[in-house]
């Protein structure tokens, strides 16, 4: 019936054209006028197609998953500029500050604190004592927990108080373009409080969601902001209160990351979400079976390489 119905509409403005004047030229003239402001929209937005125009002949982009046990920790490096998302636990605080030593970085663009629970936010107050740091974002400003509160008056006294972002911000990273798509500081849990953000390089992208559930995968979902990946970061370390089919659906991401401890209490990673991504045809890398885990991107092509082991 569309098609017909589409038909109908042909033969009908073909009918009508015969009445219709010539486009006059200051027709032409506006319709100049709109592409121009598009393309000026365009630029000022940075869209995937400019980000794939600027990436460099040598592209210089990696991610690293450290193995930080039952806890999240990445290194998202890009053309010399650096953003670290999540510390890990308190515990790995010493393994977060040496690898940062051991990499000679001594300036993080930017840190990001997906939520306020000790297993992401734990170990940032050591990269903010390794680092001088640019702009630290995280979903509040407060939270009763110790961790917290140090991490919250290090960045301070590194004269980077934390910054709440909101859904629509976004920032360059070298080349790359960061998108947050999702901040809730009001979220009635804490987990649901998680910035979920892309970096998009090139025809590449990595989607990190932080420990964010079913809710605002739903959203996410019902925004209509796209969020297909080539790499996902599993959310809640593979729990079954994310990544949900009508989630991965729109994802479909080639590699799926999750960070997880080897026999942890939780009985993650769920088997409902590794069915999941088995059915979605995404390769499963795991910090419990590989260690740390290092995507590199061409801006074309994401490829995983050799397994750094954590100092």
């Amino acid at each position: 019936m569309k098609q017909k119905k589409f038909v109908e509409n042909g033969t009908q403005r073909k009918k009508n054209s015969k009445k219709s004047a010539r486009p006059s030229k200051y027709s032409w003239l506006a319709a100049l006028a709109a592409i121009a402001l598009w393309g000026l929209y365009l630029l000022v937005s940075g869209t995937p197609w400019k980000d794939a125009e600027q990436i460099p002949e040598n592209p210089d982009f990696s991610v690293i998953f450290f193995d930080v046990g039952q806890a999240d920790a990445a290194l998202v490096l890009c053309e010399g500029e650096t953003m670290l998302i999540d510390g890990g636990n308190v515990a790995d605080s010493d393994l977060i500050y040496t690898v940062l030593e051991k990499r000679n970085i001594s300036h993080l663009n930017y840190v990001v604190c997906t939520h306020a629970h000790e297993d992401h936010v734990g170990g940032l107050s050591s990269a903010l004592h390794a680092c001088t740091v640019g702009t630290v974002y995280s979903p509040v400003t407060d939270y009763n927990s110790d961790c917290f509160q140090t991490f919250a008056r290090t960045a301070a006294d590194r004269g980077a108080a934390l910054t709440v972002p909101a859904a629509g911000d976004s920032f360059r990273l070298g080349s790359a373009r960061v998108n947050i798509l999702a901040c809730d500081p009001d979220a009635a849990e804490t987990n649901n409080s998680s910035i979920v953000l892309k970096v998009v390089y090139g025809e590449t992208s990595f989607l990190f969601t932080g420990d964010a559930e079913y809710e605002v995968e739903e959203t996410l979902l019902e925004s209509g902001v796209d969020l297909s990946a080539t790499v996902l970061k599993v959310g809640h370390h593979g729990s079954d209160s994310s990544t949900s089919y009508r989630f991965l659906n729109e994802v479909m991401p080639q590699y799926a990351v999750i960070s997880v401890a080897k026999n942890n209490s939780y009985g993650h990673p769920s088997e409902t979400v590794l069915s999941r991504l088995n059915d979605a045809d995404a390769s499963v890398l795991r910090t419990d079976e590989l260690g740390d885990i290092v995507l590199t991107s061409d801006g074309k092509t994401v490829t995983l390489v050799n397994q750094e082991a954590s100092p």
